[in-house]
């Protein structure tokens, strides 16, 4: 049928990069938006639930889905000016290392601390991605999406968007909004992000005084490609919980309590600690149980060895929210959506 294509009881396995041996009960992907309407008319589709997956790098499926998973698969990029500014266009489908890798090709900025993050463009704004510094919300000119309670396609600019550390109106209002494209206002020019932890003396390593946006993204590469299992290698979703946003007193205190813990100052009296540091100090960082456990390269991730089921998976990551809370009082919270 024109526009989509659907598939009855659909192994989603190859569509997380957890590898979760999951089925969907009915999966749809889309290649022209145009026919969301109709595809959300499928009396099998209106029954619901209906999830929105993208290349699956920033999921957790702990089982099979009663329901249909809509996949954005739409295509192109496109430039244009308005008023003073060039602003660049990107279907939701398309991969975000791609366009990332095209924007530095181009001779644009900003994006050079974001390469190498798995996903979709569509996904990007939803948890607001970021890296080494940088958020992609402060590029971010407009985000294109159906608005399932107006059934219809709507525009959000950057402040209806309601952009916060991993966060958006996107995810805090789940089935509502699929988004299908991403606006984007790079410059040509700006500063440079090199404050974050490791990118100066990767630079330095490489023998670079004077960086640009293409050495900051090589830097950036080396690091995520050393600290970072390969997806293609052993199943994982990235860092699978955020850095905890306490207040600063309690921020002040356990620094006192723990020296060595990462911390940095936050928005309104808060501070951000490092959820890795705390994970690997209680002991977390490589344990497993069965396939299930967390990277020996980094604290952050949640692996899957083998065959660890979604339910398995979630029983360990809950393991260590406990450990972390038990040992330092501070919850932890996932990155990704668990469904």
């Amino acid at each position: 049928m024109g526009g989509f294509s659907l598939t009855s009881d659909a192994p989603l396995g190859a569509r997380n990069t957890l590898r979760v041996n999951a089925k969907a009960a009915l999966l749809a992907e889309v290649h022209d938006v145009t026919k969301l309407a109709e595809l959300l008319a499928y009396p099998a589709v209106k029954r619901g639930p209906v999830w929105v997956l993208g290349e699956g790098s920033n999921l957790l499926i702990k089982g099979d889905i009663d329901g249909t998973v809509i996949a954005i698969a739409n295509r192109g990029v496109e430039t244009f000016q308005r008023d003073d500014r060039v602003l660049i266009r990107v279907a939701a489908g398309e991969h975000w290392d791609d366009f990332v890798r095209w924007s530095l090709g181009q001779g644009y900025a900003g994006l050079e601390n974001l390469i190498l993050i798995p996903g979709t463009v569509g996904a990007s704004p939803i948890q607001n991605i970021g890296a080494y510094g940088v958020d992609v919300a402060e590029f971010i000119d407009t985000v294109e999406a159906w608005d399932t309670h107006a059934n219809a396609f709507v525009v959000l600019d950057k402040a209806a968007c309601a952009f916060s550390y991993r966060d958006s109106t996107f995810k805090q209002q789940p089935g509502r909004w699929i988004v299908v494209a991403v606006t984007f206002a790079l410059p040509r020019e700006r500063p440079l992000s090199l404050d974050y932890a490791g990118i100066g003396d990767e630079l330095a390593r490489m023998g670079v005084v004077r960086a640009t946006p293409y050495h900051v993204a090589e830097a950036v590469v080396r690091l995520r490609s050393r600290k970072l299992p390969d997806p293609a290698v052993i199943g994982n979703a990235g860092s699978f919980f955020k850095n905890p946003i306490v207040p600063a007193a309690q921020a002040e205190s356990l620094a006192l309590a723990h020296p060595g813990l990462p911390v940095w100052p936050h928005d309104g009296g808060t501070a951000k600690i490092s959820a890795a540091w705390l994970i690997e100090q209680a002991g977390f960082k490589g344990e497993r149980e069965g396939d299930a456990g967390m990277s020996n390269r980094h604290a952050l991730v949640l692996v899957n060895h083998g065959k660890a089921t979604g339910p398995e998976l979630w029983a360990f990551a809950q393991k260590v929210m406990a450990g972390v809370k038990a040992r330092f009082g501070v919850p932890l919270e996932p990155e990704p959506l668990v469904i």
